[in-house]
């Protein structure tokens, strides 16, 4: 984790720590002496390897899966490598071409973040993530369906003809009656307004005294949009792309850790939350493993970075969310240049 007091090490046990991180991230696999003996370059024996090994592993940044296998990175090791030795590469001249090409399409902003998803997917070869702006709907018309006595259903009709509903709780003794006239106040009175901006106005009017409603409509215009509007604020609208790509060869061998990512995916707020941590700074973030307590069981990380809208504020966020194992060196500035090409394409 950032901030983390790492131990010191000498330059042969760099060279060896650094070799064994490259092997794995490639080839997903423990590594062996022999193989960093012919990786490496170091005049030394594999005995000599091994005991350079030995030490790391007693430093908590290389772990051995078995008794006579090779070793591995630890999380620890993940985080030391990525903030102080990886060497990342640019994206090649395909892979930016790709990128582009996929996001700047033409059409609705929506559908340039969906391709900015599964264009990254399609390049990692990991799901990818984009967090969208989080917009307040503009309201076209509002209704309510009588459920019980206490219950009813609030429908919302917005100006892009999407419709969402809510059950909202009844004042006690309310009229059919009652609801169709709240329900006609706030698709006469607030069309064409957010619900922030509408809740704001009825809180206006009900202080002046100017609604012309009686007080059982007035409490239900108030917990309609008091209700919608909250809920909108808080709901994290996230977009997935590409979760097949996490079940790979690899992965097959260990479909545990899949079902519980896959599962992780599924409860979308939790990643969303995850995510929007990444609003902060300018940063591409890197979340690894059980750094973050939602990765604690299926060892994934997420490489996240914040894109920009017209005035220059940070509006989202897109990356990539996969094993540990990743190709970091080449992930993090391939999600960099996502976050740039959506941030030029929102201004």
């Amino acid at each position: 984790m950032r901030g983390q007091a790492y131990p010191e090490l000498s330059e042969r046990a760099r060279t060896v720590f650094r070799v064994v991180v490259e092997s794995y991230l490639r080839s997903g696999t423990p590594v062996g002496s022999r193989t960093i003996s012919h990786l490496s370059g170091l005049n030394l024996s594999p005995a000599s390897i091994r005991n350079v090994m030995q030490d790391l592993e007693e430093a908590g940044l290389l772990a051995a899966p078995h008794v006579s296998a090779g070793r591995l990175p630890t999380e620890t090791g993940l985080r030391l490598f990525v903030d102080g030795m990886m060497q990342a590469a640019e994206p090649s001249s395909e892979e930016r071409s790709a990128i582009e090409r996929g996001i700047g399409r033409g059409g609705p902003i929506e559908d340039a973040l969906a391709a900015a998803g599964a264009v990254l997917s399609g390049l990692s070869a990991c799901a990818g993530l984009v967090l969208v702006p989080k917009r307040e709907a503009v309201l076209r018309q509002f209704g309510f369906v009588p459920l019980s006595q206490d219950q009813a259903l609030a429908v919302l009709v917005g100006a892009d003809g999407s419709v969402e509903n809510r059950v909202v709780a009844l004042p006690p003794g309310t009229p059919p009656a009652a609801l169709n006239e709240a329900a006609n106040y706030i698709s006469t009175a607030f069309a064409g307004l957010t619900l922030g901006e509408a809740r704001a106005r009825i809180t206006a009017e009900i202080g002046l005294d100017r609604a012309a409603l009686d007080r059982v409509s007035r409490e239900l215009v108030e917990r309609g949009l008091a209700l919608w509007s909250t809920d909108g604020r808080a709901r994290p609208v996230l977009i997935v792309r590409g979760q097949a790509n996490l079940i790979d060869t690899q992965a097959a061998e260990d479909l545990e850790r899949v079902r519980q990512l896959l599962d992780e995916l599924e409860g979308k707020e939790e990643i969303a939350r995850l995510l929007d941590s990444a609003r902060e700074g300018s940063a591409t973030k890197i979340f690894i493993g059980s750094e973050n307590k939602l990765f604690a069981l299926s060892g994934s990380s997420i490489v996240a970075a914040p894109y920009r809208g017209a005035e220059g504020q940070v509006v989202g966020v897109v990356g990539v969310i996969g094993p540990t194992r990743l190709n970091y060196a080449r992930v993090v500035p391939m999600v960099d240049f996502t976050a740039h090409t959506l941030s030029r394409l929102m201004t």
